[in-house]
């Protein structure tokens, strides 16, 4: 699979899609709701070599978090699809300000916090804005899910113009054959490598 050549630092963000303790953590929403996955729950340390290699360089980590909107009395709105999907969702899952909307503590801290309430990180968000005045033009994405927030996220920042690459060990689904056909269909848009090769890139930047 093709690669980055090279990479600038300071203009480089890793963006870490949804890796929150809702979604990952034993006391979350979807650990109480039983749909858990061994491989989501490994990302973070996957994760974590490359964020303290940007870290390091200069660079940037960006989160997304998925977010619940509360509407009167707390109850969040929900999205039809969503809602038949993960119906144990409700008050308090994803809500903003809650332990549970924020990104796991192994990845902490952020330098970039943006909400999101879709699969994509730039429908209707804050996202090409805050990168722009950033200065970043380039973006290292990982987390859940490949097929979802991942991919969605890849194409918003493909048609924008910003170089993309996914992180293949970096990101996860709960079937791991819809991981596999997700990164097979991403590496049409752009590069795709492991997260030992990210970090051996940005290192060597």
């Amino acid at each position: 699979m093709s690669t980055l050549e090279s990479i600038d630092p300071a203009t480089t963000a890793l963006l870490i899609v949804d890796l929150q303790n809702d979604f990952l953590h034993a006391q979350g929403a979807y650990a109480r709701g039983g749909q858990t996955s061994e491989a989501i729950a490994a990302l973070p340390d996957r994760v974590l070599p490359v964020a303290n290699a940007l870290r390091q360089k200069g660079g940037w980590v960006v989160s997304t978090q998925f977010t619940l909107v509360p509407g009167k009395g707390g109850a969040p709105f929900i999205s039809p699809h969503l809602k038949a999907l993960r119906p144990f969702l409700g008050t308090g899952d994803f809500a903003p300000g809650e332990w549970g909307h924020r990104l796991v503590n192994e990845l902490q801290p952020a330098d970039i916090v943006v909400e999101k309430v879709a699969y994509s990180a730039f429908y209707q968000t804050r996202m090409e804005f805050v990168l722009r005045k950033a200065g970043i033009d380039t973006l290292l994405v990982c987390g859940i899910v490949t097929n979802g927030g991942v991919a969605s996220t890849v194409r918003s920042a493909h048609v924008r113009d910003f170089r993309v690459a996914v992180l293949s060990d970096g990101c996860a689904a709960f079937r791991p054959e819809v991981h596999e056909r997700s990164i097979a269909d991403l590496a049409t848009i752009g590069p795709v490598m492991s997260c030992a090769e990210a970090r051996a890139l940005v290192e060597g930047a």
